[in-house]
Protein backbone atom coordinates (compact mmCIF):
# COMPACT_ATOMS: atom_id res chain seq x y z
CA UNK A 1 0.00 0.00 0.00
CA UNK A 2 1.43 3.24 -0.91
CA UNK A 3 2.18 5.71 1.55
CA UNK A 4 -0.18 8.91 2.38
CA UNK A 5 2.12 11.96 2.52
CA UNK A 6 -0.58 14.24 3.31
CA UNK A 7 0.40 16.58 5.64
CA UNK A 8 3.90 15.35 6.19
CA UNK A 9 7.28 17.61 6.09
CA UNK A 10 9.45 16.63 3.28
CA UNK A 11 12.76 17.97 2.59
CA UNK A 12 14.73 17.95 -0.70
CA UNK A 13 18.48 17.60 -0.02
CA UNK A 14 19.76 18.88 -3.72
CA UNK A 15 17.56 20.27 -6.23
CA UNK A 16 20.22 19.26 -8.79
CA UNK A 17 20.11 19.66 -12.75
CA UNK A 18 18.75 16.54 -13.99
CA UNK A 19 15.55 16.61 -12.91
CA UNK A 20 15.24 14.21 -9.96
CA UNK A 21 14.91 16.72 -7.58
CA UNK A 22 12.12 19.18 -9.01
CA UNK A 23 10.39 15.98 -10.10
CA UNK A 24 10.44 14.66 -5.84
CA UNK A 25 9.53 18.26 -5.03
CA UNK A 26 6.22 18.43 -7.56
CA UNK A 27 5.40 15.06 -6.85
CA UNK A 28 5.19 15.50 -3.26
CA UNK A 29 3.69 19.05 -3.20
CA UNK A 30 0.52 17.04 -5.22
CA UNK A 31 0.44 14.61 -2.75
CA UNK A 32 -0.41 16.97 0.19
CA UNK A 33 3.22 17.11 1.45
CA UNK A 34 4.46 20.38 3.33
CA UNK A 35 7.89 20.55 0.72
CA UNK A 36 10.84 22.34 1.37
CA UNK A 37 14.12 22.36 -1.30
CA UNK A 38 17.79 22.97 0.27
CA UNK A 39 20.61 23.18 -2.03
CA UNK A 40 24.51 24.08 -1.26
CA UNK A 41 24.15 26.01 -4.80
CA UNK A 42 23.09 29.06 -4.98
CA UNK A 43 20.10 31.08 -6.69
CA UNK A 44 22.09 32.17 -10.04
CA UNK A 45 23.24 28.25 -10.72
CA UNK A 46 19.93 26.56 -10.06
CA UNK A 47 17.88 28.97 -11.72
CA UNK A 48 16.54 26.72 -14.42
CA UNK A 49 15.69 23.86 -12.03
CA UNK A 50 13.84 26.69 -9.99
CA UNK A 51 11.99 28.31 -13.02
CA UNK A 52 10.60 24.51 -13.64
CA UNK A 53 8.92 25.04 -9.41
CA UNK A 54 7.30 28.41 -9.94
CA UNK A 55 3.76 26.71 -10.28
CA UNK A 56 4.74 24.44 -7.47
CA UNK A 57 3.31 25.09 -3.66
CA UNK A 58 7.13 24.94 -2.17
CA UNK A 59 6.57 25.48 1.74
CA UNK A 60 10.42 27.01 1.75
CA UNK A 61 13.16 27.06 -0.46
CA UNK A 62 16.63 27.82 1.15
CA UNK A 63 20.09 27.88 -0.91
CA UNK A 64 23.38 28.65 -0.70
CA UNK A 65 23.52 25.97 2.30
CA UNK A 66 22.23 23.96 4.72
CA UNK A 67 19.73 24.54 7.98
CA UNK A 68 19.87 22.08 10.78
CA UNK A 69 15.79 22.40 10.86
CA UNK A 70 14.73 21.19 7.73
CA UNK A 71 16.41 18.14 8.35
CA UNK A 72 15.42 18.16 12.13
CA UNK A 73 11.86 18.62 11.47
CA UNK A 74 11.21 16.77 8.86
CA UNK A 75 9.68 13.35 8.41
CA UNK A 76 11.49 12.36 5.04
CA UNK A 77 14.47 13.60 3.76
CA UNK A 78 14.74 13.50 -0.04
CA UNK A 79 18.51 12.64 -0.99
CA UNK A 80 20.18 13.75 -3.80
CA UNK A 81 21.87 10.75 -5.17
CA UNK A 82 25.10 12.39 -5.20
CA UNK A 83 25.33 13.04 -1.48
CA UNK A 84 27.15 10.49 0.57
CA UNK A 85 24.77 8.51 2.79
CA UNK A 86 27.21 9.23 6.25
CA UNK A 87 26.29 13.13 5.01
CA UNK A 88 25.98 14.59 8.48
CA UNK A 89 22.93 16.41 7.71
CA UNK A 90 21.42 13.26 6.95
CA UNK A 91 22.53 12.15 10.19
CA UNK A 92 21.34 14.73 11.85
CA UNK A 93 17.62 13.45 9.99
CA UNK A 94 18.15 9.90 10.99
CA UNK A 95 18.31 11.06 14.60
CA UNK A 96 15.07 12.92 14.36
CA UNK A 97 13.51 9.90 13.35
CA UNK A 98 13.09 10.98 9.47
CA UNK A 99 12.76 8.71 6.59
CA UNK A 100 15.27 8.86 4.12
CA UNK A 101 14.92 8.00 0.38
CA UNK A 102 15.91 9.09 -3.00
CA UNK A 103 13.81 10.43 -5.98
CA UNK A 104 14.18 7.11 -7.74
CA UNK A 105 12.96 5.04 -4.66
CA UNK A 106 10.10 7.28 -4.25
CA UNK A 107 9.41 6.32 -8.04
CA UNK A 108 10.09 2.51 -7.28
CA UNK A 109 8.01 2.07 -4.20
CA UNK A 110 4.95 3.81 -6.11
CA UNK A 111 5.17 2.31 -9.88
CA UNK A 112 2.16 -0.47 -10.30
CA UNK A 113 4.35 -1.79 -13.62
CA UNK A 114 6.88 -4.50 -13.99
CA UNK A 115 10.71 -2.82 -13.27
CA UNK A 116 13.80 -3.46 -15.48
CA UNK A 117 16.67 -1.80 -13.82
CA UNK A 118 19.96 -1.34 -15.56
CA UNK A 119 23.27 -0.83 -14.01
CA UNK A 120 27.20 -0.61 -15.00
CA UNK A 121 29.96 0.73 -14.91
CA UNK A 122 29.60 1.20 -19.05
CA UNK A 123 27.02 0.75 -21.38
CA UNK A 124 24.06 0.63 -19.04
CA UNK A 125 22.50 3.78 -20.49
CA UNK A 126 23.03 1.99 -24.34
CA UNK A 127 21.19 -1.27 -22.93
CA UNK A 128 18.43 0.15 -21.09
CA UNK A 129 17.66 2.46 -24.07
CA UNK A 130 17.84 -1.09 -26.18
CA UNK A 131 15.41 -3.01 -23.98
CA UNK A 132 13.05 -0.31 -23.85
CA UNK A 133 13.33 -0.51 -27.78
CA UNK A 134 12.54 -3.79 -27.78
CA UNK A 135 9.62 -4.19 -25.28
CA UNK A 136 8.16 -1.59 -27.59
CA UNK A 137 8.72 -3.32 -31.02
CA UNK A 138 6.92 -6.39 -28.67
CA UNK A 139 3.48 -3.72 -28.41
CA UNK A 140 4.10 -3.44 -24.78
CA UNK A 141 3.96 -0.05 -23.53
CA UNK A 142 7.37 1.07 -22.29
CA UNK A 143 8.70 3.86 -20.28
CA UNK A 144 12.61 4.62 -20.16
CA UNK A 145 13.64 6.68 -16.90
CA UNK A 146 16.24 6.89 -14.36
CA UNK A 147 20.05 8.02 -15.03
CA UNK A 148 19.76 8.11 -18.27
CA UNK A 149 16.87 10.68 -18.84
CA UNK A 150 14.87 12.02 -15.58
CA UNK A 151 12.63 11.46 -13.30
CA UNK A 152 9.43 9.22 -14.00
CA UNK A 153 7.52 10.42 -11.30
CA UNK A 154 5.71 12.77 -12.75
CA UNK A 155 4.16 10.11 -15.32
CA UNK A 156 3.30 7.95 -12.30
CA UNK A 157 -0.81 8.53 -13.01
CA UNK A 158 -0.31 7.27 -16.50
CA UNK A 159 1.42 3.94 -15.50
CA UNK A 160 -0.42 0.67 -15.18
CA UNK A 161 0.23 -2.74 -13.82
CA UNK A 162 0.81 -4.12 -17.82
CA UNK A 163 3.43 -1.40 -18.61
CA UNK A 164 7.07 -1.91 -18.41
CA UNK A 165 9.32 0.27 -17.22
CA UNK A 166 13.18 0.19 -17.51
CA UNK A 167 15.31 2.14 -15.25
CA UNK A 168 19.41 3.16 -15.26
CA UNK A 169 21.09 3.21 -12.46
CA UNK A 170 23.86 4.41 -11.37
CA UNK A 171 26.10 3.22 -8.27
CA UNK A 172 25.02 6.60 -6.35
CA UNK A 173 21.34 5.35 -6.78
CA UNK A 174 21.59 1.82 -5.62
CA UNK A 175 24.38 2.77 -2.78
CA UNK A 176 21.23 4.65 -1.79
CA UNK A 177 19.28 1.66 -1.78
CA UNK A 178 17.58 -0.42 1.27
CA UNK A 179 19.42 -3.07 2.64
CA UNK A 180 17.02 -6.37 2.62
CA UNK A 181 16.29 -5.72 6.37
CA UNK A 182 15.66 -1.94 6.32
CA UNK A 183 12.20 -1.02 5.01
CA UNK A 184 11.50 0.48 1.72
CA UNK A 185 9.18 -0.83 -1.04
CA UNK A 186 6.05 -2.79 -0.14
CA UNK A 187 7.25 -5.71 -1.07
CA UNK A 188 7.74 -9.11 0.67
CA UNK A 189 11.47 -8.30 1.48
CA UNK A 190 11.12 -4.41 2.58
CA UNK A 191 13.85 -3.54 -0.02
CA UNK A 192 13.02 -1.92 -3.74
CA UNK A 193 12.23 -5.22 -6.04
CA UNK A 194 13.62 -5.21 -9.74
CA UNK A 195 11.73 -7.63 -11.62
CA UNK A 196 14.71 -8.04 -13.91
CA UNK A 197 17.63 -6.99 -12.92
CA UNK A 198 20.75 -5.89 -15.31
CA UNK A 199 24.51 -5.75 -14.94
CA UNK A 200 26.68 -4.61 -17.91
CA UNK A 201 29.64 -4.79 -16.07
CA UNK A 202 31.92 -3.30 -12.91
CA UNK A 203 35.83 -1.85 -13.58
CA UNK A 204 36.51 0.74 -11.11
CA UNK A 205 34.71 4.11 -11.07
CA UNK A 206 33.97 7.26 -9.19
CA UNK A 207 36.74 6.25 -6.42
CA UNK A 208 36.72 9.55 -5.62
CA UNK A 209 33.10 8.91 -4.52
CA UNK A 210 32.89 5.54 -2.86
CA UNK A 211 35.65 4.57 -0.77
CA UNK A 212 37.20 2.09 -2.75
CA UNK A 213 36.30 -0.49 -5.37
CA UNK A 214 34.93 -2.84 -2.86
CA UNK A 215 32.49 -0.65 -1.66
CA UNK A 216 31.60 0.46 -5.36
CA UNK A 217 30.95 -2.95 -6.50
CA UNK A 218 28.74 -3.64 -3.08
CA UNK A 219 26.53 -0.08 -4.00
CA UNK A 220 26.22 -1.85 -8.06
CA UNK A 221 25.36 -5.42 -6.13
CA UNK A 222 21.96 -3.90 -4.68
CA UNK A 223 20.51 -4.09 -7.89
CA UNK A 224 19.92 -7.66 -6.77
CA UNK A 225 18.82 -7.41 -2.89
CA UNK A 226 15.46 -6.66 -3.48
CA UNK A 227 14.89 -9.74 -6.10
CA UNK A 228 12.80 -12.73 -5.19
CA UNK A 229 12.43 -16.44 -6.82
CA UNK A 230 10.15 -15.00 -9.24
CA UNK A 231 12.33 -12.25 -10.70
CA UNK A 232 15.39 -12.34 -13.29
CA UNK A 233 19.25 -11.48 -13.43
CA UNK A 234 21.09 -10.92 -16.13
CA UNK A 235 24.79 -10.63 -15.67
CA UNK A 236 27.53 -10.12 -18.37
CA UNK A 237 29.21 -12.86 -18.10
CA UNK A 238 31.98 -11.92 -19.73
CA UNK A 239 32.93 -9.67 -17.28
CA UNK A 240 34.97 -11.67 -14.79
CA UNK A 241 33.77 -9.56 -11.35
CA UNK A 242 30.25 -9.22 -12.44
CA UNK A 243 30.39 -13.03 -13.11
CA UNK A 244 31.89 -13.68 -9.54
CA UNK A 245 28.31 -12.05 -8.76
CA UNK A 246 26.26 -15.20 -9.39
CA UNK A 247 26.01 -16.22 -5.99
CA UNK A 248 23.91 -12.99 -5.13
CA UNK A 249 21.02 -13.91 -7.54
CA UNK A 250 17.88 -14.36 -5.66
CA UNK A 251 16.34 -15.25 -8.74
CA UNK A 252 16.38 -16.75 -11.99
CA UNK A 253 19.78 -16.34 -14.12
CA UNK A 254 19.45 -15.66 -17.64
CA UNK A 255 22.18 -15.96 -19.91
CA UNK A 256 22.81 -13.90 -22.73
CA UNK A 257 23.13 -15.10 -26.37
CA UNK A 258 25.91 -15.17 -28.52
CA UNK A 259 26.73 -12.16 -30.05
CA UNK A 260 27.01 -13.63 -33.93
CA UNK A 261 24.07 -14.58 -33.10
CA UNK A 262 22.43 -10.66 -32.82
CA UNK A 263 21.31 -9.31 -35.61
CA UNK A 264 23.55 -6.25 -37.89
CA UNK A 265 23.45 -2.82 -35.05
CA UNK A 266 23.14 0.84 -36.36
CA UNK A 267 25.76 1.47 -33.25
CA UNK A 268 29.58 0.56 -33.66
CA UNK A 269 31.68 -1.99 -31.47
CA UNK A 270 32.31 -5.08 -29.68
CA UNK A 271 31.17 -3.71 -26.70
CA UNK A 272 27.85 -2.77 -28.14
CA UNK A 273 27.27 -5.62 -29.03
CA UNK A 274 27.77 -7.12 -25.32
CA UNK A 275 25.28 -4.48 -24.38
CA UNK A 276 22.82 -5.87 -27.17
CA UNK A 277 23.26 -9.47 -25.55
CA UNK A 278 22.56 -7.84 -22.27
CA UNK A 279 19.52 -6.17 -23.45
CA UNK A 280 18.00 -9.64 -25.07
CA UNK A 281 18.68 -11.50 -22.24
CA UNK A 282 16.21 -9.35 -20.56
CA UNK A 283 14.17 -8.85 -23.37
CA UNK A 284 13.27 -12.18 -23.48
CA UNK A 285 13.05 -12.73 -19.54
CA UNK A 286 10.19 -9.99 -19.90
CA UNK A 287 8.48 -12.35 -22.43
CA UNK A 288 9.46 -10.90 -25.72
CA UNK A 289 9.96 -13.92 -28.63
CA UNK A 290 13.34 -13.86 -31.37
CA UNK A 291 11.91 -12.12 -33.46
CA UNK A 292 11.08 -9.38 -31.27
CA UNK A 293 14.51 -8.76 -29.88
CA UNK A 294 15.97 -8.47 -33.51
CA UNK A 295 13.43 -6.17 -34.39
CA UNK A 296 14.24 -4.27 -31.80
CA UNK A 297 17.76 -4.52 -31.72
CA UNK A 298 17.48 -3.24 -35.54
CA UNK A 299 15.72 -0.41 -34.88
CA UNK A 300 17.71 1.12 -32.18
CA UNK A 301 19.82 3.91 -33.68
CA UNK A 302 22.16 4.92 -30.70
CA UNK A 303 21.74 7.49 -27.94
CA UNK A 304 23.07 11.31 -28.39
CA UNK A 305 26.43 11.68 -26.73
CA UNK A 306 27.85 8.18 -27.36
CA UNK A 307 30.21 7.95 -30.21
CA UNK A 308 27.57 10.22 -32.01
CA UNK A 309 28.30 11.02 -35.17
CA UNK A 310 27.57 14.70 -35.40
CA UNK A 311 29.70 16.18 -38.94
CA UNK A 312 31.26 15.51 -41.94
CA UNK A 313 34.05 18.91 -42.44
CA UNK A 314 35.58 18.42 -46.04
CA UNK A 315 35.99 14.75 -45.38
CA UNK A 316 36.96 15.27 -41.33
CA UNK A 317 34.25 13.04 -39.39
CA UNK A 318 33.24 14.52 -35.97
CA UNK A 319 32.33 12.38 -33.08
CA UNK A 320 30.95 13.50 -30.02
CA UNK A 321 31.54 10.86 -26.84
CA UNK A 322 31.01 13.46 -24.15
CA UNK A 323 29.02 10.47 -22.03
CA UNK A 324 32.39 8.47 -22.29
CA UNK A 325 33.13 9.43 -18.61
CA UNK A 326 35.05 6.37 -17.55
CA UNK A 327 38.35 4.97 -19.48
CA UNK A 328 36.95 1.57 -20.26
CA UNK A 329 34.33 3.83 -22.52
CA UNK A 330 37.50 5.47 -24.02
CA UNK A 331 38.51 2.81 -25.06
CA UNK A 332 35.78 0.97 -26.68
CA UNK A 333 35.35 4.16 -28.70
CA UNK A 334 39.12 3.80 -29.74
CA UNK A 335 38.20 0.24 -30.48
CA UNK A 336 34.62 0.86 -32.37
CA UNK A 337 36.60 2.72 -35.65
CA UNK A 338 38.17 1.79 -38.21
CA UNK A 339 39.88 5.07 -39.40
CA UNK A 340 42.76 6.88 -37.85
CA UNK A 341 41.31 9.06 -34.95
CA UNK A 342 42.93 12.25 -33.75
CA UNK A 343 41.77 12.15 -29.74
CA UNK A 344 39.94 14.92 -27.66
CA UNK A 345 40.26 13.12 -23.62
CA UNK A 346 40.55 14.98 -20.67
CA UNK A 347 38.19 16.49 -17.76
CA UNK A 348 38.08 15.42 -13.87
CA UNK A 349 39.76 12.26 -12.55
CA UNK A 350 37.68 9.84 -10.61
CA UNK A 351 40.31 7.49 -8.96
CA UNK A 352 40.27 5.42 -12.39
CA UNK A 353 43.38 4.09 -13.64
CA UNK A 354 44.86 5.66 -16.88
CA UNK A 355 47.35 2.84 -17.76
CA UNK A 356 45.09 0.94 -20.20
CA UNK A 357 43.42 3.97 -21.86
CA UNK A 358 47.05 5.38 -22.51
CA UNK A 359 48.43 2.31 -23.71
CA UNK A 360 45.25 2.16 -25.96
CA UNK A 361 45.79 5.72 -27.19
CA UNK A 362 49.20 5.06 -28.22
CA UNK A 363 48.68 1.84 -30.10
CA UNK A 364 45.00 3.35 -32.35
CA UNK A 365 45.08 7.36 -32.04
CA UNK A 366 47.21 9.37 -34.79
CA UNK A 367 47.62 11.89 -32.10
CA UNK A 368 45.81 13.35 -28.81
CA UNK A 369 45.16 16.28 -27.26
CA UNK A 370 44.28 16.33 -23.17
CA UNK A 371 42.85 19.28 -21.83
CA UNK A 372 41.02 20.15 -18.11
CA UNK A 373 42.31 19.03 -14.88
CA UNK A 374 44.23 15.59 -15.89
CA UNK A 375 46.27 17.04 -18.83
CA UNK A 376 49.51 16.59 -17.48
CA UNK A 377 48.61 12.96 -15.89
CA UNK A 378 47.65 11.76 -19.62
CA UNK A 379 50.23 13.78 -21.46
CA UNK A 380 52.91 12.51 -18.84
CA UNK A 381 51.77 8.52 -18.95
CA UNK A 382 51.42 8.63 -23.02
CA UNK A 383 55.34 10.01 -22.93
CA UNK A 384 56.68 7.04 -20.70
CA UNK A 385 54.97 4.63 -23.61
CA UNK A 386 56.19 6.45 -26.54
CA UNK A 387 58.14 10.00 -26.45
CA UNK A 388 57.40 10.45 -30.39
CA UNK A 389 53.66 10.10 -30.27
CA UNK A 390 51.88 13.47 -31.14
CA UNK A 391 49.74 14.92 -28.06
CA UNK A 392 49.57 17.85 -26.21
CA UNK A 393 48.53 19.07 -22.90
CA UNK A 394 46.02 22.41 -23.50
CA UNK A 395 43.77 23.87 -20.41
CA UNK A 396 40.60 24.53 -22.22
CA UNK A 397 38.47 21.59 -24.71
CA UNK A 398 38.53 24.63 -27.56
CA UNK A 399 42.49 24.76 -27.74
CA UNK A 400 42.57 20.57 -27.89
CA UNK A 401 39.72 21.14 -30.92
CA UNK A 402 41.69 23.20 -33.06
CA UNK A 403 45.05 21.56 -32.23
CA UNK A 404 43.38 18.25 -33.94
CA UNK A 405 41.24 20.23 -36.23
CA UNK A 406 45.12 21.76 -37.63
CA UNK A 407 46.25 17.75 -37.75
CA UNK A 408 43.83 16.04 -39.11
CA UNK A 409 43.24 15.12 -43.10
CA UNK A 410 40.32 13.86 -44.86
CA UNK A 411 39.23 10.54 -44.48
CA UNK A 412 40.49 10.57 -40.84
CA UNK A 413 38.38 11.43 -37.54
CA UNK A 414 37.99 14.11 -34.32
CA UNK A 415 36.65 11.83 -31.45
CA UNK A 416 35.64 13.56 -28.26
CA UNK A 417 35.58 10.68 -26.08
CA UNK A 418 37.31 12.02 -22.41
CA UNK A 419 37.34 9.13 -20.41
CA UNK A 420 36.87 11.69 -17.17
CA UNK A 421 34.23 13.92 -15.74
CA UNK A 422 33.28 16.99 -16.66
CA UNK A 423 33.27 18.77 -13.85
CA UNK A 424 36.12 20.43 -13.42
CA UNK A 425 34.79 22.80 -16.32
CA UNK A 426 31.60 21.76 -17.49
CA UNK A 427 27.82 21.62 -15.59
CA UNK A 428 27.50 17.73 -16.98
CA UNK A 429 28.60 15.80 -19.34
CA UNK A 430 25.69 16.74 -21.09
CA UNK A 431 26.79 20.31 -21.54
CA UNK A 432 30.23 19.11 -22.20
CA UNK A 433 28.70 17.53 -25.37
CA UNK A 434 26.91 20.47 -26.49
CA UNK A 435 30.18 22.76 -25.79
CA UNK A 436 31.94 20.48 -27.89
CA UNK A 437 29.12 20.84 -30.79
CA UNK A 438 28.69 24.33 -30.60
CA UNK A 439 32.51 24.16 -31.05
CA UNK A 440 32.48 22.08 -34.05
CA UNK A 441 30.25 24.56 -35.64
CA UNK A 442 32.79 27.27 -36.13
CA UNK A 443 35.83 25.44 -37.74
CA UNK A 444 34.12 26.48 -41.01
CA UNK A 445 36.21 30.03 -40.14
CA UNK A 446 39.34 28.32 -38.72
CA UNK A 447 41.84 27.75 -41.39
CA UNK A 448 43.16 24.34 -42.62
Amino acid sequence: MNTDYRGRRATIMGLGHFGGGVAAARWLARQGAIVTVTDLTDENTLADSLAMLADVPVAAVHLGGHREEDFRDADLVVVNPAVRPDNSWLDTARRAGATLRTEIELFVKNCPARIVGVTGSNGKSTTAAMIAEILRASGRRTFLGGNIGGSLLEQLPQIGRDDWVVLELSSFQLRHFRRPHTPCAGSAHGVCRLHIAVVTGCTPNHLDWHRSFADYAAAKQRILAGQTPDDFAVLNARDAEVASWRPLVRGHLVSTPELDDLPPLAVPGEHNRINAACAAAAAMAAGCGDGEVRQGLRRFVGLPQRLESIADITGRRFYNDSAATTPESTVAALRSLDVHVWLLAGGAAKGCDFGPLTAEIVRRARGAAFFGAVREKLLERVASIDRRFPCIAVETLDEALQWCWMRCRSGEAIVFSPGCAGTDQFRNYRRRGECFVELVGRLDNLPI
